[in-house]
């Protein structure tokens, strides 16, 4: 292991692929160095304006950019990239979610357990969608962890210990609201799809997994849309806006507004002078319908990340 000691570890606060991957790299700059790193997770938009100053950084879950290509930097990612690391350390595989690639670091340095194991193929399975693998369901109750009830709050309510999260007593909820939510959801939205561009539509929901129901509505062709967005208010009352697509549409949107994320599951987070859903269906509509949309992996967007 040549990785060398991080002032700060950064890592995405919207998923659990975030989390596992941050809260690992925090345990493998304990055993490397024996030192107690700063963890810190940011947003798309936080991130794009965050300045890098730190003399030596370990980032995951980050799309890597000309920006991270710094001496004593390591990214540990797996989204797609046109750069090529020419000072940073980049461990890159797009076919692996963060936290795999993270725990494989761990692994050669002697971190592992039956535990950690398990948790990270189910973060896995969720993070990279793999919808025909028979834990797929149960992935998705512990993805919707984080986005239910948010990165530090699950953090805090586990004390920094990602072995608890297995087989958690929130995790009854999550199932609970798959079996019964869902499927009203989805009815509900079907119903609620309101127009932005030629190309996207935004999903009102009222319950249920977002990401489900967004993925069914695309797959069963409910909608005219290639590219379905949807909304995340946040407490601090700035508006997240999630894009999903079947053919890679959907980070060529995102793009647009500054974001990133996956050819088919971007996102970005709206200005701060945007507060509310209106305000949001508004902005979106003067940004995305005044120009033809770039798509796919060939879009000039691709390789960008807010």
């Amino acid at each position: 292991m040549s990785l060398p000691k991080p002032d700060v570890i950064c890592t995405h606060e919207s998923d659990l692929d975030g989390l596992v991957a941050g809260g690992l790299l925090r345990r493998l700059a304990k055993t490397l160095h024996g030192a107690e790193v700063l963890l810190q997770a940011w947003n798309y938009q936080g991130w794009k304006m965050r300045p890098m100053n730190e003399r030596c950084a370990w980032v995951t879950d980050f799309t890597f950019e000309s920006r991270l290509d710094r001496s004593g930097w390591v990214v540990i990612d797996h989204h797609t990239t046109s750069v090529a690391a020419q000072k940073a350390q980049l461990i890159h595989d797009s076919s692996k979610s963060a936290s795999l690639l993270c725990y494989e670091l761990c692994q050669a340095a002697g971190i592992g357990s039956a535990a950690l194991d398990r948790l990270v193929q189910l973060t896995n399975i969720g993070d990279l969608w793999l919808r025909r693998d028979p834990e797929f369901e149960l992935a998705c109750d512990y993805a919707n962890l984080v986005k239910t009830y948010g990165f530090w709050h699950m953090h805090d309510l586990i004390g920094g210990e990602l072995e608890r999260l297995l087989d958690h007593p929130l995790l009854e909820v999550m199932a609970v609201k798959r079996r019964v939510e869902d499927p009203l959801g989805y009815e509900w939205s079907r119903a609620h799809v309101e127009r932005i561009s030629p190309e996207v539509g935004v999903v009102h929901t009222t319950v249920g997994n977002t990401n489900l129901i967004v993925h069914h509505l695309l797959e069963r062709g409910a909608t005219p849309f290639k590219v379905l967005a949807t909304y995340f208010p946040k407490s601090n009352r700035t508006i997240v806006v999630s894009f999903r697509s079947l053919n890679g549409e959907a980070l060529g949107v995102a793009a647009k507004l500054q974001g990133g994320g996956h050819p088919n599951a971007a996102g970005t987070t709206l200005p701060k002078s945007v507060q509310d859903v209106e305000s949001a269906t508004l902005y979106l509509r003067e940004v995305l319908d005044s120009a033809p949309m770039a798509t796919g992996l060939n879009s000039p967007f691709a390789g960008l990340r807010l």
